[in-house]
Order: structure tokens, then C-alpha cells, then sequence
């Protein structure tokens, strides 16, 4: 598929178009209405893909993009969120600028040891109940998408899918550690300009007239305390079944057998689903039923639990997977081709894809072009999994980091939007929220170009 029209790519960007103009312009017919557009936009594409392409070759790449992408990553989703929401923490928690800084700082130390999803599904409810009481609260959830949900995945692989595909294919478990000065500074400087938008708008608040107590529920004035803290025992194990599965994922057994298809492009059978990964899915989700079976339904009343923001997860990334077939398929074919030989350029081709795209795939093609920079330059020292090691660092900051620059960007982002909304915070629109990452983050992303990317220091 050498020459495949771009023009493949507008129901993408049409299903972009839906997600950031529906909820501004007719929000209570997107809320009961989403599937429609995602049915429209999916149909849009497959159908002249099929046409154009062949039916056989349209049906092989739609079974990739649901077996191979879509249902591994809908299953660890709702596992994490199944698993989160049985968790409560309970207590007296005043959302203070000191103590949202110390969370968002918490989740983000924590989140490349149980993911970005699960420290996002785990801390995001939390956060919500301390700022009850606060009117001004929106920019302490778009900095916990930023920190907690994106950048706080960067020191593992088990932090972030990218990182993950990485270890699959030979990168070290600990190499990811040399992320950590990049980390840092990103995790300071937000953390500082955090405080002080809080801070301003926290003295606001108490100009109002509001305070802690005034929104104290009574139940909540007790100790502080976990209910549901057993689940933490299915997230660790949710976890596990994520390294074992990338462990599996490097054994020619786990990934030579599962549900294949022949490819009729090169005839060639392609595993789609691996055994590595169906049994990381079993895993997650008999972790799940054990975490509802074991867990009083009062605790996740009193985490005002609903499958709202996972129904919708899963309703419209199902239709940005079908959709972006396309896109990867020309960013595969021609990824090489872009001319990027610098690290800089890697960053920020790899964080702008990844902000739009799924950034595993994004992640793996240009993995796959350093690969082949460094064989036709003939290197043979200094290399990470046949990679220069400053060229990863580059690749993989783009791909976690740059995650956060849109609710699309990376899954997390869009369920903790979607939990604040339930929570009634009046969440930026699509738009709105890019908005914030280009004051807020871009500036943090120029700096680590100049800092780490730029080969001046």
C-alpha cells in the first residue's frame, strides 16, 4: 500500500471534528447520542477503503485495529477503572493549593509503577472529593491530565504502552531511569506554575466566601482512611499481567500463537492477538469480578461510581481506532522517508503524531526509523535495541509527554475528563483544553528541546 490516498484520513479528522464541536454545540445530544457519529465517520471510511483497497484487505486492517489494538486496550482500561472505583478514600481532605500540589506530585511518583491509567483512576476520584468545597477547581484537573495521566508514565515500562512496546523489543526494563532528569524539570516547573494558578485562584475562592468547612460533608469529618483497600491487591496483580505480558511478548511461543489472520498483502499469517496478551486480558479481568464481588456496593456509592465515563471511552475510541487505519498505514509506509536525523526532530514529530494518534503505533514507527537511521550509517557502539541512545530518549519523551497536549492524546486524559464532568466540573472543550497545553506545556517542551534534544549542551 505504497501509494495510498491521504484523502483515506478525512473521516479522522472529521471523528476529531465531532469530538471537539458536538459537546459545544449540541452537548446534550452528543452526551445521549455519541455512537452515531462514531457509526458515521467508521462507515465513511470503511466502506471506500474496501472499495478502493478490496474487501479482504480492508477486513485484515479492521481486525488489526480492533484484536490488535482496540480490545487489549479497552480490557486494561476497564479493569483499572473497575478495580479504582471500589477503591475510596475517606476523610478529612481540604483542597488546599499545598495539598493538591502534594497529590498531584504523589500521582505523579506514582504513576510509572501502576500506570498512568491506574494512578489516574486511582487518585482522580480523591482530588475531586478535597476541592468539593471550591468553585475555581479547573485547573487542578487539567494539571493532573498533564502529570499524572502523560508525564508521570515516563520511568518504566509498565508507566506508559510506548515504553512497554519498547521493552518487547529489547530496550532494557531500567534504561527508561535515564528519563529521569527530563522528568524531573518537567515535573517541577508544572508543579511550580501549578501552585501559583491555584494559589490566585484558591484566594478567590475564600473571597467568595467559601472554605473547607462550609463544604465539608458530615460523613466526611472523621480520620482520614482507605475503604475497598484490598483492591489494591487485584491492581497490583492488573499490573503484573501487564509485564508478564510484554515478558511474553519477547518469547516466540506467546507471540506465534493466538488469533491470526493471513495477510493479503504479503500472504504471510500475522498474529493479531497474541496468547502473551489474552492472558494478560484474563488476568485483568478476573482481577475485575474478584474487586466487584469482594467490595461493598456503599463504597462505590460513596465514590459516586457510574460506567458513564468508561461507556464513553470505549464508545468513541473504537471509532478513532478505525479511523486513523489510514494515518498509521502512510506513517508506517513512509515514516522513513520524512528526513528526521535529529533528536529534536524525533521529539517533536513523535509528541505531535502522538498527540492525535494512538502513541504505541506512533511510538513503534519511528523505534523502527532510528533503527534503520543507525543501519545505514553504519553505527555499532552506543546503541540501545539497535537505537542511539539519545535518539530514544527523544522518541520516548515525545511519546509519553506529548500525550498530554490533547484528551485524545492518551486514554486517561479523556476518563478523567469525563469523571470530573460527572462530578459536575465544567471541563475546557476539546479546543478549550489544547488551549492550556499550548500555554502551559508547549513552553515545558521547548525547554527539554533546548536542554536535552538540541546537542548544545
Amino acid at each position: 500500500m505504497e501509494n495510498l490516498s491521504i484523502a483515506y484520513c478525512i473521516p479522522f479528522v472529521g471523528m476529531l471534528l465531532s469530538i471537539a464541536i458536538f459537546p459545544l454545540v449540541k452537548a446534550e445530544w452528543w452526551e445521549h447520542n455519541k455512537q452515531y457519529p462514531v457509526i458515521f465517520w467508521s462507515v465513511l471510511f470503511l466502506i471506500p477503503f474496501a472499495v478502493g483497497e478490496g474487501v479482504k484487505v480492508a477486513g485484515f486492517h479492521l481486525m488489526e485495529a480492533i484484536l490488535g489494538d482496540y480490545v487489549s486496550f479497552i480490557v486494561l482500561l476497564f479493569g483499572l477503572f473497575c478495580v479504582s472505583g471500589n477503591i475510596c478514600v475517606k476523610g478529612e481532605l481540604s483542597g488546599t493549593p499545598k495539598l493538591n500540589t502534594l497529590l498531584l506530585f504523589i500521582g505523579a511518583m506514582i504513576a510509572s509503577w501502576v500506570g498512568t491509567t491506574g494512578a489516574s483512576m486511582l487518585l482522580i476520584r480523591p482530588i475531586i472529593r478535597a476541592n468539593y468545597w471550591r468553585k475555581r477547581k479547573v485547573q487542578t484537573i487539567v494539571f493532573f491530565i498533564f502529570l499524572v495521566s502523560n508525564i508521570g508514565g515516563c520511568l518504566t515500562p509498565v508507566g506508559d504502552p510506548p515504553l512497554l512496546m519498547g521493552f518487547m523489543r529489547g530496550v532494557p526494563f531500567t534504561w527508561s531511569f535515564h528519563l529521569l532528569p527530563v522528568f524531573l524539570i518537567n515535573l517541577v516547573l508544572l508543579l511550580a506554575i501549578y501552585f501559583i494558578l491555584d494559589t490566585r485562584a484558591y484566594k478567590k475562592d475564600l473571597a467568595d466566601g467559601l472554605n473547607p468547612e462550609k463544604g465539608k460533608k458530615a460523613k466526611d469529618a472523621d480520620p482520614l482512611r482507605i475503604e475497598g483497600a484490598h483492591n489494591f491487591i487485584f491492581l497490583a496483580l492488573i499490573v503484573g499481567a501487564v509485564i508478564l505480558s510484554g515478558v511474553m511478548g519477547g518469547v516466540e511461543f506467546f507471540k506465534e500463537h493466538g488469533i491470526a489472520f493471513t495477510s493479503p498483502e504479503n500472504g504471510e499469517k500475522e498474529v493479531l492477538l497474541n496468547l502473551g496478551t489474552i492472558i494478560e486480558m484474563a488476568i485483568i479481568l478476573v482481577c475485575a469480578l474478584l474487586s466487584f464481588k469482594t467490595t461493598k456496593k456503599e463504597t462505590r456509592t460513596s465514590n459516586n461510581f457510574s460506567w458513564a465515563a468508561i461507556e464513553e471511552v470505549a464508545v468513541l475510541f473504537i471509532g478513532i481506532f478505525i479511523t486513523m487505519i489510514p494515518a498509521l498505514i502512510i506513517l508506517k509506509t513512509h515514516g522513513a522517508e520524512l528526513g528526521l536525523t535529529k533528536d529534536w526532530q524525533m521529539f517533536w514529530a513523535t509528541g505531535a503524531l502522538s498527540s492525535f494518534l494512538d502513541n504505541t503505533p506512533t511510538y513503534l514507527v519511528f523505534f523502527q526509523t532510528a533503527q534503520s537511521l543507525v543501519a545505514s550509517q553504519g553505527l555499532t557502539t552506543g546503541l540501545v535495541a539497535g537505537v542511539g541512545q539519545s535518539m530514544l530518549l527523544a522518541i520516548s519523551c515525545g511519546a509519553v509527554f506529548m500525550g498530554a497536549n490533547t484528551y485524545i492524546g492518551n486514554a486517561p486524559n479523556f476518563m478523567v475528563k469525563s469523571i470530573a464532568e460527572e462530578n459536575k466540573i465544567k471541563m475546557p472543550s476539546f479546543f478549550g483544553y489544547m488551549g492550556w497545553s499550548v500555554c502551559f506545556l508547549i513552553p515545558v517542551f521547548l525547554l527539554d528541546t533546548l536542554l536535552f534534544f538540541s546537542g548544545l549542551f
